[in-house]
């Protein structure tokens, strides 16, 4: 069974899964965590690891991907959080900047990417690339 952990695609990889039918078979849940609130209430993300690494970084995309495993009836999970712009961007982590997050039974895999184009557009590929890359996780 497969849960999502989204931040700034606000529960559209959930909604991708849910469209195909027969999702019920392998879909439990998705956690919309969009707020650093939102990641320590529902996901279990320390409050610490969000205040020293912010909410878009490897650490809380990884505290995500395994909090939505714990918190759910699943085995595996795609954690998602970035900045999908048009604002919101920094140096450090500019508009289309994405971590991600895969909890699969033999650990935990993340990434980050960075997307062009509009907010539109970021989140389509991170949604897109999510998934696709937990389908080559699994093999």
């Amino acid at each position: 069974m497969l849960a999502t952990a989204e931040s700034c695609t606000g529960g559209l990889i959930a909604g991708a899964c849910t469209d195909l039918a027969g999702s019920s078979d392998w879909f439990e849940r998705g956690f919309v965590s969009y707020s650093n609130a939102a990641k320590t209430e529902l996901l279990g993300v320390d409050a610490a690891l969000i205040a020293q690494h912010g909410a878009v970084s490897e650490p809380v995309v990884r505290a995500m991907a395994e909090g939505a495993v714990r918190h759910a009836h699943a085995q595996l999970a795609v954690a998602v959080t970035g900045v999908a712009g048009p604002g919101g961007g920094s140096a450090d982590k500019p508009v289309g900047t994405v971590w991600f997050g895969w909890c699969l039974p033999g650990g935990t895999h993340s990434e980050a990417r960075r997307f062009d184009g509009d907010r539109a557009a970021v989140r389509a590929a991170t949604v897109q690339h999510g998934l696709a890359r937990l389908l080559d996780l699994l093999g």
